[in-house]
């Protein structure tokens, strides 16, 4: 019998640690050459770590959510002849996708697992367990196909097909006395950290101001019914884009990062404008360079190329990284009014709250007009509050005459 020591690979330049996502075995469990073993992050890219050896597992290094150093063991697997000294191995740069999170979920060939006992924790992914809770099933009375143990969403599928799902009392309602840990991990913990740097070092300062986007709206239908059948449906953020490059032309000191342990300011003459999106794994900020150098249009096919990759977790580092100024849209959502948090170490970002009909005064009556709020921050120690607002007001000056969007030079 031999030993063979899986240590955890240099996943990029600088990268010290990576952290564990998910476990796709357990100690003791069989596993096969190729077959994925677990999943790790850093700088919000996930990437695979396969086995390149059949044997039994027989050591893992932490729990989901711990981060193993580079170079420093993850897991060790017994094997029937002699490999050798330790080694390590590679690892897939490729994020996962949903469809290879499928092919990884399917069951090995053997016989089903049986359903975990009362006492123990299922195993299952983070969606999965999501899904059971809002479908009302208690995972312990599921059966697993996965590997490992391991719960499916179509095992709680073929759960509630049975007509097995939890009575509740006579009257329709039932108490719910049910607590979960969950700890923070992945993606999700990525975000807190960017949140707390972002708030705890950057002093804010939020300006909000009406917009009128009456005639920007006509022109927007306008234009997405003259559409080419290979151009994209328009949306506002293109035009704000664009609205952005031709502001940071007049205030350049907006479109910079701050890098206050250094005491240094970097102001580009790129704009690389960064578009929080909302992916089923949480938030990222994909991100669309050179927005100088791209027409309406192109603004609109990159951002829709960009969300996409976002949300189907096939974005790359590079597109995940590098912008210079922030857009935060929660589309109908948006409300009223909103505080967004500074992207560190960027110095400003743009708010984008939701379009709503008002009654608005033009001197002699109230009349009908489709109004928005922009809702944006600015880093305080680089930006004064009179600049901040002259931005944001060429910003509306812009919208509300859209035609000036388009005028060069």
């Amino acid at each position: 019998m031999g030993e063979f020591i899986i240590k955890m690979p240099d996943v990029g330049e600088g990268v010290a640690e990576a952290e564990i996502v998910e476990w796709h075995v357990k100690t003791g469990d069989p596993v096969r050459e190729d077959m994925v073993i677990a999943a790790v992050m850093t700088d919000k890219a996930t990437v695979e770590i396969p086995s390149p050896v059949n044997g039994t597992v027989t050591w893992l290094a932490g729990e989901v959510g711990d981060r193993i150093a580079v170079k420093a063991p993850l897991v060790r697997i017994e094997t029937a002849g002699d490999v050798g000294e330790a080694q390590s191995v590679g690892i897939s740069q490729t994020p996962i996708t949903e469809a290879t999170r499928a092919e990884i979920a399917k069951p090995a060939p053997a016989a089903p697992t049986p359903a975990s006992a009362p006492a123990e924790k299922p195993l299952a992914a983070p969606s999965v367990r999501l899904f059971a809770r809002e479908s009302g099933v208690d995972l312990r009375q599921v059966q697993a196909t996965g590997p490992a143990g391991r719960i499916l969403r179509e095992d709680i599928e073929q759960f509630l097909s049975q007509g097995t799902a939890p009575a509740t009392a006579k009257n329709g309602f039932a108490r719910k006395t049910a607590t979960e840990e969950i700890k923070l991990t992945g993606l999700r913990r990525r975000i807190a950290e960017k949140m707390v740097l972002s708030a705890s070092r950057i002093p804010h300062i939020t300006y909000v101001e009406e917009v009128d986007m009456t005639a920007l709206e006509e022109l927007r239908v306008t234009m997405n019914g003259d559409r080419r059948p290979d151009h994209p449906k328009l949306t506002v953020l293109p035009f704000l884009m664009r609205a952005l490059v031709k502001a940071i032309s007049e205030q350049p000191d907006v479109n910079a990062t701050f890098d206050d342990d250094a005491g240094i300011i970097t102001r580009y003459g790129a704009v690389h404008i960064g578009i929080a999106t909302q992916t089923p794994a949480g938030l990222t900020v994909p991100v669309v360079r050179h927005a100088e150098a791209r027409g309406i249009w192109d603004c609109a096919a990159e951002m829709n190329r960009l969300a996409e990759a976002a949300r189907s977790g096939t974005a790359t580092r590079d597109e995940l990284s590098g912008s210079t100024i922030t857009i935060s849209s929660l589309g109908a959502l948006g409300g009223i009014v909103s505080t967004p948090i500074i992207n560190h170490p960027e110095v400003a970002i743009i708010g984008v709250n939701k379009i709503a009909t008002r009654p608005v005064w033009d001197g002699a009556q109230f009349v009908p007009r489709k109004m928005m709020n922009l809702s944006s921050s600015f880093d305080h120690r680089i930006i004064d509050g009179w600049d901040a607002a002259n931005f944001v007001q060429r910003i509306r000056t812009l919208i509300e005459t859209p035609a000036l969007i388009f005028i060069e030079g």
